[in-house]
């Protein structure tokens, strides 16, 4: 008959799914870059290249990262056709991400608490950006008595400004239960 050997060790806690001990449980240091400013002793967490278009990199905390991009010059070391190149494609990435702003990762060009959308619907309603939603509901009352197609029959124009009141309404109307919570 074999035997095997028999450790004094206990069974591992960390085995199988799920993991027995919790996830912040782990004991071992983080190593953690230094900020390169001398005299800073901040977490270094922002990188920034040593000069333009070389690889190196300068680790420096948030305040001195800013410090030393307030003086950058990002097309240094280029020559006008190079720079006029980066600068089209960095401002065809941004437009990129503008047009994307509709799927809601830019927040759109609002006021700061309404997308464009929301916007082009309040401008539809003739309503001023801080309208509350009382008042838009006013609003489509009013205009949709006055141009609904039962009431104004084989007119194409006010069949087309209804369903253009309808679509703001309809906006403005999903907008304002995103903000309210139903719980």
């Amino acid at each position: 008959m074999a035997s095997f050997p028999v450790s004094g060790r206990g069974r591992s806690s960390d085995w199988g799914f799920p993991r027995w001990r919790s996830y912040g449980s782990d004991q071992s240091a983080v190593a953690q870059k230094e900020c390169d400013r001398h005299g800073c002793s901040e977490a270094g967490l922002c990188p920034a290249p040593k000069s333009p278009n070389n690889p190196d990199r300068w680790h420096f905390c948030q305040k001195h990262a800013a410090e030393y991009n307030r003086g950058w010059d990002y097309f240094e070391g280029l020559d006008k056709e190079e720079a006029a190149e980066r600068k089209r494609t960095e401002q065809r990435d941004a437009d990129a991400y503008t047009e994307a702003s509709h799927y809601g990762w830019a927040g759109g060009t609002g006021d700061g608490n309404r997308t464009a959308d929301e916007m082009l619907a309040l401008e539809a309603l003739g309503l001023e950006a801080d309208a509350e939603f009382e008042a838009i509901k006013r609003s489509f009352r009013i205009k949709a008595k006055a141009i609904h197609p039962d009431v104004k029959p084989n007119d194409e124009e006010a069949a087309k400004e209804f369903q253009k009141i309808q679509v703001a309404y309809e906006v403005l109307k999903q907008a304002e239960d995103r903000r309210e919570w139903k719980g």
